[in-house]
């Protein structure tokens, strides 16, 4: 894996924040944090998830961990809501390196219609290249695993799938691979669903390593005309970063665009590391892992302009008290308010959970909503946030908890 290197004035910056940051940060106001689950690191759970949770019609949640589990390859797990704060959880899958199975599964899950669960993992499979997976519930309670690709060296095919996937309407899937593709610089793929039941993969786009990105691990987001967009932490004109569309092409095929390219023509931000997401008016929203204000991260939006193009607002810098280095999308609600997480910093030094509100005169209000690092409640938050029906959020961490392997939490509202 390629690293982009940089380096922060750490004392120019603490100076910075010593005389005014400190007030710029608002506390939680009736925010509680609670572990839900601690994963104890032992062969009957998992251990150190890296994605986020998904959310099912009954209230249940289940997610992944890279790493635990019976083969040590990881699990997918569900925790189960009881309807008075009780949670209780049931491994539905050990992965097992050893065979065809999937390995090391580092995105989150996501549900069709029918209840049923997909995802990635980066490594196992025939050619130990990754793998895209379904799980299937049954009557008497047990989940069904079935592979629906198992990645190749083939010098064509993806290879190590970081991405989570993305439905169209039709029922399609897609995603991106870190690496492999025609250059080897990664690629996006398709999953299409024949009417007899198999699942059949093409690769729509191979990343070249140049102008139009490299080894891309973000998940790929839809927009109402079936355009797809995604990030890539590298590459582009300046290396920095940038945002690619794919559009399909009459008659078959697709055809990818660079619509913005981040680099030092912008305002600073640079290298999107998490999932864009959408809104209404067809704005993205994404974060950054370092540049900013101060070099620890940004969240930034790009608003389509009235003749053709983007332009880039950069709306909020973190600045250690309210965490840093964020590696997740942003969660946007109904009422158009951000929730973001930094993966560490922040008054307990083990990440954050924030706010954005828009104010009427155009700028972002910021609310502290939690600072991991008080003993038990979880250490380094690499995953994003999701709500349920009634405004609280609920997410992971990587570490700590009763046994440091790592934790289920809920921020309730």
């Amino acid at each position: 894996m390629r690293t982009k290197m940089f380096s922060v004035q750490f004392t120019e910056v603490l100076a910075i924040l010593t005389v005014t940051l400190l007030m710029t940060v608002k506390p939680a106001i009736a925010q509680q944090e609670t572990v839900l689950h601690s994963f104890n690191g032992h062969t009957n759970d998992g251990i150190r998830p890296y994605a986020g949770l998904v959310l099912d019609a009954r209230g249940n949640l289940y997610g992944t961990t890279q790493y635990g589990g019976a083969h040590r390859c990881g699990v997918v797990f569900e925790l189960i809501s009881n309807g008075n704060g009780g949670w209780t959880e049931k491994i539905l899958h050990n992965f097992n390196h050893g065979g065809k199975d999937g390995c090391g599964p580092a995105s989150s899950l996501i549900l069709d219609a029918s209840g049923n669960l997909y995802g990635t993992t980066v490594l196992g499979g025939t050619d130990h290249a990754g793998t895209v997976f379904e799980f299937t519930p049954t009557a008497d309670g047990s989940w069904t695993e079935s592979l629906l690709h198992s990645f190749k060296y083939n010098g064509a095919d993806g290879n190590y799938p970081y991405s989570g996937l993305t439905f169209d309407a039709a029922g399609n899937i897609y995603g991106t691979t870190f690496s492999g593709g025609a250059y080897g610089d990664g690629a996006v793929f398709q999953l299409a669903h024949s009417p007899g039941g198999a699942w059949g993969e093409t690769v729509i786009h191979s990343f070249n390593g140049g102008i139009d990105g490299i080894f891309p691990i973000a998940t790929l987001v839809l927009d109402k005309s079936g355009n797809l967009y995604g990030a890539s932490y590298e590459g582009g004109v300046y290396g920095d970063g940038l945002v690619f569309e794919l559009s399909r092409i009459s008659g078959g095929g697709w055809t990818e665009t660079v619509p913005f390219t981040f680099g030092p023509l912008h305002s600073g931000v640079t290298g999107p590391n998490g999932t864009l997401i959408l809104d209404g008016a067809g704005n993205l929203y994404g974060t950054t892992y370092w540049s900013g204000g101060y070099n620890l991260g940004a969240v930034f939006e790009l608003s389509r302009k009235a003749g053709g193009g983007w332009t880039e607002t950069v709306l909020h810098s973190f600045n250690t008290n309210d965490g840093q280095y964020p590696l997740a999308s942003p969660l946007l609600d109904a009422a158009g308010n951000l929730y973001c997480t930094g993966s560490d910093g922040g008054f307990g030094s083990y990440g954050t959970a924030i706010e954005l509100t828009l104010q009427p005169d155009g700028r972002w209000a910021e609310t502290l909503l939690h600072a991991f690092g008080n003993g038990e409640d979880g250490q380094y938050v690499l995953a994003g946030l999701i709500p349920d029906s009634s405004g609280n959020l609920y997410g992971m961490t990587q570490l700590g908890g009763a046994y440091d392997s790592g934790t289920v939490f809920e921020i309730a509202h």
